[in-house]
């Protein structure tokens, strides 16, 4: 055979070869590619089953949105059974079982009916298939609770309210009883009083006429002798005062002669402050003293010219009222003044009872005419006292050398002795008679022990003037 032809030959075998071996390779990978696609197939028929088993195409496409948002390789599934476990740890409390989450569910459903029949009672409304939920069945309890505790607070208040009123009651009671008390037991002694003089009476009565004036005149001489001997001590002692006064008096003139007493009332006669600043327009005064020196809203002074002193009768050229007070200065009102004699820069005050460092003591004894309408009040000398102590004084019963100043007002007026016609008539005239009496003894007796220790004498009206208080006696609420 001719070579070329062996040639051609041999490129067609081998063509046929290549041929037959991609066939079968093809044919073969054909086939594994079958048997995979088949496999596949079958693994997806079954992973379809499986995703049926778990849910549907609808709830598939749904699952995100409704399970919520994941994070990372975390599967919706494992999402949801987490949120399964931390619904039941809401609703039962603890860690939840590792088990099902249908017996997870079905358990906190029973824990849930067995609150809720717990509950129904209180709540008040039936729910045979336990739909109410627990929330609400919380929520229900929670505003009958709210309502609950208001009506118990509007009780709790109610039995406060009748607590106080029943101690209101039992106090008044008490102090009913109490004043019942006392009027028995006045009325227990005025029956006691009242047996013991009928006693004595009736013994009286069983007594013959003679005994019975026997027994009147021991009684009175009895009486007479006691009366005599008090009335001598009396006198002796009267006696024995006077001397002791004469002396005094004798060595008083005697010392006064070598040597002048003390004058205590050179206290009066100092200014307690000085003028430093006239508003004429708004009639209103500032003065150089202030809080520091115990100077108050309501204070009064009395003005005085500058460059002097306090006038020995109190009388000045005007008076101011504090109305108000810094640390060292104060403003005062002028409530009285004279045309002709204004108040100037550098004018002093003073105020008689009022002072920076110390407490003058007083003692007041006499009738009073507080507002000057002639007629004597009957507590005027209280009255005084009250305003000595507001005003930063102090008042004693009985003159002695610590006291600064005597008060006195008008000499107490002692009728005639009672008659005893006027006694039967008033059987009080004759303690009135022996009040007034002491009154003016009392009058007299400080009088001359002032005298006697050179202690300072103010009438009423010269009081006034001292105090800056004399044009406000007949305002209303001066006292």
């Amino acid at each position: 055979m001719p070579a070329r032809r062996r040639k051609q030959s041999n490129a067609m075998l081998y063509t046929l070869i290549t041929f037959v071996g991609l066939f079968i390779a093809t044919t073969t990978i054909a086939v594994i590619y079958y048997v995979k696609a088949e496999e596949y197939k079958t693994g997806q028929s079954d992973l379809q089953r499986v995703m049926d088993d778990l849910a549907t195409d609808r709830q598939r496409q749904e699952l995100g949105g409704s399970v919520g948002a994941r994070s990372g390789r975390e599967t919706y599934l494992g999402l949801m059974l987490g949120y399964v476990d931390e619904t039941v740890t809401l609703i039962v409390g603890g860690v939840p079982a590792p088990t099902s989450a249908e017996v997870k569910i079905n358990n906190a459903n029973t824990d849930v009916a067995n609150a809720l029949n717990l509950a129904r009672d209180h709540i008040g409304v039936e729910d045979p298939n336990n739909r109410r939920g627990l929330v609400q069945a919380v929520k229900e309890l929670t505003a009958k609770l709210e309502r609950t505790i208001k009506e118990r607070d509007g009780t709790q208040a109610q039995l406060d309210d009748e607590m106080q009123k029943s101690e209101a009651d039992a106090k008044a009671h008490f102090e009913a009883n109490q004043a019942l008390t006392a009027e028995k037991e006045k009325l227990v002694q005025a029956v006691n009083d009242t047996k013991q003089k009928y006693d004595e009476l009736s013994a009286l009565l069983q007594q013959t006429t003679s005994e019975q004036v026997k027994t009147v005149t021991e009684q009175r001489d009895k009486l007479s002798a006691e009366l005599d001997a008090k009335n001598a001590a009396l006198l002796r002692a009267q006696a024995e005062l006077q001397t002791a006064q004469d002396m005094l008096k004798r060595a008083q003139d005697t010392v006064a002669k070598v040597e002048p007493g003390p004058d205590r009332g050179v206290l009066a006669h100092e200014p307690d402050g000085q003028v430093i600043l006239v508003d004429d327009k708004a009639q209103v005064v500032h003065l150089n003293i202030g809080s520091n020196e115990r100077v108050y809203p309501g204070l009064t002074f009395t003005v005085y010219d500058r460059g002097g002193s306090v006038s020995t009768d109190g009388q000045g050229k005007a008076e101011i009222k504090v109305f108000d007070v810094a640390k060292t200065y104060s403003a005062a009102r002028i409530v009285k003044s004279e045309l002709t004699k204004p108040v100037l820069q550098g004018d002093v005050v003073a105020n008689l009872i009022w002072d920076a460092d110390r407490t003058n003591v007083f003692v007041i004894a006499g009738d009073f005419d507080l507002d000057s309408d002639g007629l004597i009040e009957q507590d005027g000398g209280r009255k005084i006292q009250a305003l000595v102590e507001k005003w930063g004084g102090s008042v004693a019963e009985a003159v002695s050398v610590d006291t600064d100043f005597l008060v006195l007002g008008a000499q107490p007026q002692v009728g005639e002795k009672p008659t005893f016609e006027q006694l039967e008539v008033d059987p009080r005239a004759g303690e009135k008679h022996e009040a007034s009496l002491q009154r003016l003894n009392r009058y007299n007796q400080l009088n001359s022990q002032a005298q006697g220790l050179w202690i300072p004498v103010f009438t009423y009206e010269k009081f006034l003037y001292f105090i800056g208080y004399n044009s406000q006696v007949s305002q209303a609420g001066a006292f």
